[in-house]
């Protein structure tokens, strides 16, 4: 379980570096800034607070900050939804790949939440 559980950190990690990565690719409007200001927040925050759940001193700590990890995720995933009906001039192909992922990195944490309950 150890293994599966660096995965989800590593993989965590390389979705807010795509992210980052990303979000300079962004034409620079002023709403385009909200964007990337709040998605870089929440596509970082998410891996941040399941690293912080890897030392969580109880189990309610760990299920919190699994709970708020996956809160973060579903808000990436929204504000790159955002991005994909607002935005034309944007590599398709790399936001298409990050919605994706956003809505699996979703599905396990939300998997890990049900089953700490």
């Amino acid at each position: 379980m150890e293994e599966k559980k660096n995965d989800l950190c590593e993989r965590l990690f390389e979705f807010a570096v795509r992210v980052i990565k990303f979000l300079r690719t962004l034409p620079f409007t002023p709403e385009n800034k909200t964007i990337r200001v709040q998605l870089s927040k929440a596509a970082c925050s998410s891996g941040a607070n399941y690293e912080e759940s890897q030392a969580g001193s109880s189990k309610p700590d760990f299920n919190n900050k699994v709970r708020i990890s996956l809160r973060e995720m579903r808000e990436s995933n929204y504000w790159l939804r955002i991005i994909k009906r607002t935005v034309e001039e944007i590599n398709q192909s790399e936001l298409d790949y990050l919605i994706k992922e956003s809505s699996e990195l979703k599905n396990i944490l939300g998997s890990i939440v049900q089953k700490s309950r």
